[in-house]
């Protein structure tokens, strides 16, 4: 029987009172590597690991090493039809069979070149090298072996590799969630567009709005935020060690070996990348489209936070519900208790991510020189950035979906607080000149509780046209609403 004791990173056997020798340590941390969810150590692979179950094939190691084999063949199969004398293009066979190694990776293969690894001790080479092995029994290919990663830097596989995974995992996964809370939201603001509500500025009670119109300026804000996260033009970079294209003119130094980066950085998969090419490089990709691209992500959160905040006051004021559900349970000792803890839930992973996505937009477009290799570790914290971002949108779609308005505690907060009628009295009083309408109102309201019976009163004591004298008291909090229907259906 194993324990595993911490912090001493020492495992016992029963009985035993040393630890044993390195090399049983490490044998227990590889088969760890299968180990169940609740021993993780990130949330995301823990806790949450099912929630993301969309985001772990693109943004892991294993996703990772997917998109190096793919530029490693779009890299090696466009060399063959440059009409070098020395590579020959390739036949169809050829090409379909480097082609299967790309859509038909495996976890295996992924874990092949992690074994390759343990001897390179350099990743990149590790997926050379295996490429390598995949050609054995094939006498075409193993001839022009030495043509895979041909001139190019590590960082030419990894840049574009990191561009192919963040395009998919933004495309496939954070804009589609994203997008299902908007639809959602946008749905709510239609609904509840006439649902008439008190406003709050400071805290205070304010000129009253609507449900719907509340909500619709949270999906005005965040389809802007989406327009800009889609927009972000995802940039790759081929030209060798320092982004002079040195290695490739020793080569071929009559070729136009940028034009032909270009091709196939831009041509579409899987033959190409489909990509957009990055002229100007030291060794590694500026990284500025990553930093655009996560400041957008970021600020999409932000709005969010700010939703997540008011819908979790709107709770507590009441103003919303929450759904039921059989066995679920608010607190452990107090049982009438409904928490929030969509809202909550979202708000907190909001933050992680943010934090994060920060430090990477700040840190990635910063390399010492032509090269450091600072990025290298903080790239592979992209998707535990994008992981944190998407668990949000998932709660809050959960969240949102198990509110139910509750309009007769809107309503009476509204008929509670006709203090909020004297901005119209006031206003249609200086339409027709009567002298000092906001001190008067300011007198009569300010810091005093006003029934609508007080408000009557004073309306009907203006010397004003009967008319606007009519109106003004046929007006009440709830009616008091502007335009807001109007441009809650309008979103």
């Amino acid at each position: 029987m194993l324990t595993l004791f911490f912090p001493g990173e020492a495992i016992l056997a029963k009985g035993a009172n040393t630890a044993p020798p390195r090399a049983a340590r490490w044998a227990f941390y590889n088969c760890a590597m299968s180990f169940s969810s609740i021993s993780a150590l990130s949330p995301l692979d823990g806790r949450y690991a099912t929630k993301l179950a969309t985001l772990r094939p693109i943004m892991s190691e294993q996703g990772y090493m997917h998109r190096r084999v793919q530029v490693e063949v779009a890299w090696f199969i466009a060399l063959s039809d440059c009409g070098f004398a020395e590579f020959k293009p390739l036949s169809p066979g050829a090409r379909t069979y480097l082609l299967g190694l790309v859509k038909h990776f495996t976890e295996a293969d992924g874990l092949a070149i992690k074994d390759i690894e343990k001897t390179t001790n350099h990743d990149v080479k590790a997926v050379e090298y295996w490429i390598k092995s995949k050609f054995e029994a094939r006498p075409e290919l193993m001839r022009a072996g030495e043509f895979v990663h041909f001139a190019c830097t590590s960082e030419d596989i990894n840049n574009t590799s990191h561009a192919l995974q963040i395009r998919s995992a933004r495309n496939a996964v954070l804009l589609p969630a994203l997008d299902r809370v908007i639809l959602k939201l946008r749905d709510m603001a239609h609904t509840f567009a006439a649902v008439p509500m008190l406003s709050r500025t400071h805290g205070q009670t304010a000129s009253p709005t609507t449900v719907g119109k509340e909500i619709a300026n949270v999906v005005a804000r965040l389809q802007t935020a989406s327009e800009r996260i889609a927009g972000v033009t995802i940039l790759a970079k081929m030209n060798g060690a320092v982004g002079n294209y040195n290695a490739h003119l020793a080569a071929w130094p009559d070729f136009d070996w940028e034009a032909f980066c270009k091709r196939v950085v831009e041509t579409p998969e899987p033959l190409g990348l489909g990509l957009t090419f990055q002229p100007f490089s030291i060794q590694i990709e500026p990284h500025d489209y990553m930093a655009e691209l996560f400041d957008a992500v970021a600020r999409a959160n932000t709005i969010l936070i700010d939703l997540s905040r008011d819908i979790w006051g709107y709770v507590s004021l009441g103003y919303f519900k929450q759904k039921l559900k059989s066995g679920e349970v608010g607190s452990s000792t107090m049982p009438h208790k409904v928490n929030p803890i969509d809202f909550e839930n979202a708000e907190g992973n909001l933050g992680m991510a943010n934090a994060m996505l920060r430090h990477l937009s700040e840190k990635l477009p910063v390399s010492r020189w032509q090269r450091d290799l600072t990025d290298s570790t903080v790239l592979r914290n992209v998707g535990v950035a994008l992981g944190y971002a998407v668990l949000a949108y998932q709660s809050l779609s959960t969240g949102l979906a198990k509110l139910e308005i509750n309009e007769a505690a809107i309503a009476a907060d509204l008929d509670a607080s006709w203090e909020v009628m004297a901005e119209p009295v006031q206003t249609v009083m200086r339409r027709f000149g009567l002298p000092e309408p906001y001190e008067q109102l300011k007198k009569f309201t300010r810091g005093e509780p006003v029934t609508r019976e007080l408000m009557w009163g004073f309306i009907a004591n203006l010397a004003i046209p009967d008319a606007e004298k009519q109106r003004l008291l046929a007006m009440t909090p709830a009616t008091y609403t502007g335009k807001a229907t109007e441009l809650a259906r309008r979103v």
